[in-house]
């Protein structure tokens, strides 16, 4: 009887290269980060929450819908109740609208702003001793378009042609307190009538060439 006797396996061709595996570094675990992203997770997910629970508080605010420069006073054909979230934001509300009509703002405010408690004072910085208020009658080409109360301009002296005299700055600076015939303020003009606050010392010349129609204005955009 015939044995046949199996091959010995070469344990080298077992641990060949293609059966060889690279060792893989185990994974450094970081408790801190993954704590960290929960916890923004969390904090996301809380604000979120906070800004629908509040979406349906409403508070009924102010809002300024003319422009109104620095150290003019507020008036009632410029402010509008309107609603919006409660968002726990220093908004004047409209039923303190009767003491935002007795003070003056701080600061320019453009149409469209809410008004917050920083934006008014009680006395105004422009209304002042040692100011004058100062009508123009001016001409087409004496004031640039769209002028409008709040702004800053130059008052500038300009000699008729036939003068000698060279142009010079009168007012440097100065508020339009208003623009348009009375009752308009805050109105784009028409008919080239603007208010301005000046030094009570300025105020005999700027007129005095304002009757002889040698007065013109340059407004200031950056100095607001």
């Amino acid at each position: 009887m015939r044995t046949s006797e199996k091959p010995a396996v070469d344990a080298a061709g077992l641990a060949g290269p293609a059966s060889r595996k690279l060792p893989v570094p185990p994974r450094e675990r970081k408790p801190a980060l993954a704590a960290l992203a929960v916890l923004l997770i969390l904090g996301g997910a809380l604000a979120t929450t906070l800004l629908v629970m509040r979406s349906g508080d409403r508070i009924s605010a102010v809002r300024v819908t003319q422009q109104i420069g620095a150290g003019q006073q507020f008036t009632a054909d410029a402010l509008e109740e309107v609603q919006i979230a409660d968002t726990g934001l220093d908004y004047v509300s409209w039923a303190q609208r009767q003491q935002v009509l007795n003070s003056f703002a701080a600061v320019t405010i453009l149409p469209g702003t809410l008004l917050t408690n920083t934006m008014g004072v009680r006395a105004s910085s422009e209304l002042v001793p040692g100011k004058a208020k100062v009508g123009l009658a001016l001409k087409a080409g004496q004031a640039p378009a769209g002028l409008r109360q709040g702004d800053r301009v130059q008052v500038v002296y300009v000699p008729a042609r036939t003068s000698q005299a060279e142009s010079r700055v009168l007012a440097d600076k100065a508020l339009v307190f208003s623009v348009g015939a009375p009752g308009r303020t805050g109105s784009s003009g028409g008919n080239g009538l603007i208010t301005v606050i000046v030094d009570a010392t300025a105020s005999p010349e700027i007129l005095r060439y304002a009757s002889s129609g040698e007065i013109a204005v340059a407004e200031l955009p950056g100095a607001r």
